[in-house]
């Protein structure tokens, strides 16, 4: 990983400064990242997007579309074109729930499960490319998952 230093604390002037912004280096890093990704999908037969769902399902097979929807923060007018194309494809099924016809359960089908064998080799090629060690990559990926915490308990109107 290329080391760079923190910034000298900027003058108010200086704070609308692109580079000065956390919002996009974020953005900037997801592109960078999803860009990454495909290549490594493709032999998958994956978008970045199926790739998260199948890694939610991968740890815990049988969830419903809206148990998915929260794991994910995506909502259902999202995920169900994407759970279509991963059906119509025979990674997963969408079976309703027998006890309430309402909730839609996700099952992965055989050629599903398969899949993961095939997976485990994306997120090494990720590490490698990251230039991190796997302690920074975890160090990392922690405080960016409780900087999303955060946000997620701001109310819109207080930010």
């Amino acid at each position: 990983m290329v080391v760079t230093r923190a910034p000298t604390p900027a003058a108010p002037a200086d704070w609308l400064a692109l580079d000065r912004q956390l919002c996009f280096a974020l953005y900037a890093a997801s592109l960078a990242m999803t860009k990454l990704y495909k290549p490594l999908l493709a032999p998958l037969a994956l978008t970045y997007p199926q790739y998260l769902v199948m890694l939610v399902l991968w740890e815990g097979d049988g969830l419903t579309v809206s148990q998915l929807g929260e794991r994910l923060a995506l909502d259902s007018g999202t995920l169900t074109p994407l759970l279509k194309r991963l059906e119509a494809t025979g990674l997963v099924q969408r079976l309703r729930d027998a006890a309430d016809e309402r909730r839609v359960l996700l099952r992965l089908s055989a050629r599903g499960r398969a899949l993961k064998a095939r997976a485990r080799a994306v997120p090494p090629a990720i590490a490698r490319a990251s230039g991190c060690e796997l302690g920074e990559l975890a160090t990392l990926t922690a405080r960016l998952q409780a900087l999303r915490r955060q946000l997620g308990e701001i109310p819109p109107h207080a930010a």
